[in-house]
């Protein structure tokens, strides 16, 4: 089962993706041209072998709801992504409201 849900950060909407899968869920938000996903992101690979898409991602680890992934520290993110001041460390809300800008927060 998938299930899609409009997600506000500040005055901006995104969209939560959630996938059913036997014995895990996937969960992800994105806005523009980024997202936050859960621990099932691989950011090496994003930052290797995919490093010419430009891609701007961060992953939380641990989280099970979209509400954890907003709240949860990022453990990782992409090149791209810390090129827009996007960190490890950062709560996921602080990410994605910063890709919604087109920068990070300060």
């Amino acid at each position: 089962m998938m299930r899609l849900v409009p997600i506000e950060v500040e005055g901006h909407i995104a969209v939560g993706v959630e996938v059913l899968l036997p014995g895990t869920t996937l969960l992800a938000i994105t806005i523009n041209d980024g997202y936050i996903m859960c621990g099932a992101l691989d950011v090496e690979l994003l930052n290797t072998r995919l490093k010419e898409r430009k891609i701007i991602a961060g992953r939380a680890v641990g989280v099970r709801t979209f509400d954890q992934l907003l709240e949860s520290p990022l453990e990782s993110v992409t090149d791209t992504a810390r090129e827009l001041g996007i960190v490890p460390g950062m709560k996921g809300y602080d990410a994605i409201a910063a890709i919604a800008r087109g920068h990070a927060a300060s």
